[in-house]
């Protein structure tokens, strides 16, 4: 039985975790909130008092982390993964970070004889729970097809897009698209109640057609619905729209709709929404469209806490 070391189960690390603890494997799981660890454990995981202790004896060793900072501290910090983790085990990151940190961790790895790779996740936390995340991939190939017993049962699609850091920039491009398609599913839905017609049923047809997508299909519902419980919060798109916006600027690219959008994004956190599902754009677009709802949901006022 191959022991997996995970580091990070908050919404969507409990989940994947205990994913691997149904597919058999002996998974042994650390995080500061009890609240994660608690979901491991009545999954048949183990807990860990430390991430020396999650990591210690593993074979693999996964990581999901809220952003770069945290990532490097359990990575490359005192008492982190790299100070812990045995000589040739596979470390891999699902955090989504900037691909420029991504490969520093790599760099650190590999002169400590560990095989690293970025593998950042998109499908949220139904995602998560149902085991069909899309993986993007960074790393060696070799790693990359020792990797795949681990990855194959949290994801439904795997894939290798290149070398160190290629997988965050690969989620980078993701999250531009992903926070495109809420913001014009949103505009929509305002279009569409402004017009007064039967909404439900629109949006069932724009999703059987050349509009469908994913974000119709998880969440016309709880939009419609006014429910923007986080299944991923703004304030971690707004991060990954940062990372976006850096990458793009390395590359020397621009991204006129992507720039928008992450500003879009930033209004939102700013007028209180950051603890709230990225769906919630929904609300955003109603207060500039002067069509604000008064529902539950409604954005409060003020800085996020």
């Amino acid at each position: 039985m191959t022991e997996v070391g995970f580091v990070g189960l908050g919404i969507m690390g409990a989940p994947m975790a205990s994913n691997l603890v149904k597919a058999g494997f002996d998974v042994v799981g650390y995080d500061p909130v009890p609240k994660g660890v608690e979901r491991l454990v009545e999954a048949g995981g183990r807990a860990a008092a430390s991430i020396a202790e999650a990591v210690g004896t593993a074979d693999v060793v996964v990581t999901m982390l809220p952003d770069s900072p945290q990532v490097e501290q359990v990575a490359l910090g005192r008492d982190g993964v790299l100070d812990h983790a045995r000589s040739g085990i596979l470390y891999i990151d699902t955090s989504s970070i900037s691909p420029e940190v991504s490969r520093r961790v790599s760099k650190t790895a590999r002169e400590r004889n560990v095989r690293p790779l970025d593998a950042p996740v998109s499908g949220g936390e139904a995602g998560a729970v149902e085991g069909s995340l899309s993986i993007m991939v960074g790393g060696e190939p070799a790693d990359f097809a020792a990797a795949r017993p681990v990855l194959d049962v949290v994801g439904a699609t795997v894939v290798h897009v290149g070398g160190d850091g290629a997988g965050q920039t690969v989620k980078a491009a993701n999250q531009l698209v992903v926070a495109g398609v809420i913001e014009l599913v949103a505009e929509a839905i305002v279009l569409l109640e402004a017009c007064d017609v039967d909404v439900k049923a629109a949006l069932d047809v724009l999703a059987g057609g050349l509009a469908g997508n994913k974000i119709l299909d998880r969440k016309r519902a709880s939009m419609l619905a006014r429910d923007f419980r986080p299944g991923f919060r703004v304030d971690l798109h707004h991060k990954d729209l940062g990372i976006m916006l850096a990458t793009a600027r390395e590359a020397g690219v621009s991204l006129p709709l992507g720039g928008l959008v992450a500003q879009l994004m930033a209004a939102l956190r700013a007028r209180g929404g950051g603890s709230l599902d990225h769906s919630a754009l929904l609300l955003l677009v109603e207060e500039l469209a002067g069509r604000g709802s008064g529902k539950t949901g409604a954005l409060p006022a003020g800085s996020p806490s």
